[in-house]
């Protein structure tokens, strides 16, 4: 979702102060990579399915924009395994403006052979994670019913019906997705450090990350509402930074 919307504040009570109960979607593939932002030059995944890669695949079975997902926890189904991959890639990133210089001149061309560069990537296989979400109102949206929204990811979730194919954090990796399971969480316990807990798009551009503290406590971990402080986490100061390493405006 490029521009996060202002979500309205609501009566919560109960189930860790939620009205409804959680909604849960189950995802699994092959192989996944939940690329840590810190490391721009080869791909490193988190050991565990972010909650903004949660975010992203519910976003791709149903979403609308007056509705926004919050993931209060995500359950490892599966052990944590590790894979190698090294691939062909390019050193740069092409900008829009050198695109439509491109289509301009006939004559100009971007020769990706000279451009190209092995890269590796640590990437997670064989996952399968149960994520347990909640949904919030947009302003505009408060005199439609929440249960409508939940009502219509249900029904898609049972159906396998999705806008865009959901995947496990980079678009290679597809998702498959279904309802819950009687799969258990897998009994492990561990620190996960500082995790990525949503982006943010300021209007002056580039990204802005926000993070929490990740534990995974028998096989789930739980997602606080709030992220840390915006000086919690030391991060470049350039206000265009992006983990891709494309500046803003170039």
């Amino acid at each position: 979702m490029a521009v996060q919307p202002v979500l309205a504040s609501v009566d919560r009570r109960g189930n860790g102060g939620w009205v409804f109960p959680d909604l849960v979607v189950e995802v699994s593939g092959p192989l996944a990579c939940f690329t840590r932002p810190e490391l721009k030059v080869e791909r490193v995944s988190y050991p565990v399915m972010t909650p903004s890669a949660a975010v992203g695949v519910l976003e791709a079975i149903f979403w609308k924009p007056e509705m926004a997902y919050v993931i209060t926890a995500i359950e490892v189904l599966k052990p944590v395994e590790w894979t190698q991959v090294r691939r062909n890639e390019v050193k740069s990133v092409v900008s829009a403006a050198e695109v439509a210089a491109l289509r301009k001149g006939p004559g100009r061309r971007y020769d990706v052979e000279m451009d190209r560069d092995q890269r590796n990537s640590m990437l997670l296989r064989d996952v399968h994670y149960r994520i347990r979400a909640q949904i919030l109102r947009a302003p505009h949206a408060t005199d439609v019913p929440e249960g409508k929204y939940r009502d219509q990811l249900r029904r898609r979730v049972d159906k396998g019906a999705c806008f865009s194919e959901p995947f496990l954090g980079c678009r290679e990796f597809t998702a498959a997705f279904g309802p819950q399971s009687g799969a258990q969480p897998i009994g492990r316990d561990e620190d996960l450090g500082v995790m990525l807990h949503s982006i943010a798009y300021p209007e002056s551009g580039g990204e802005r990350y926000r993070w929490f503290h990740a534990q995974l406590l028998q096989g789930v971990m739980r997602v606080p509402l709030a992220p840390l402080g915006a000086d919690a986490v030391a991060m470049p100061a350039s206000p265009g930074w992006r983990a891709d390493g494309a500046d803003a405006g170039r």
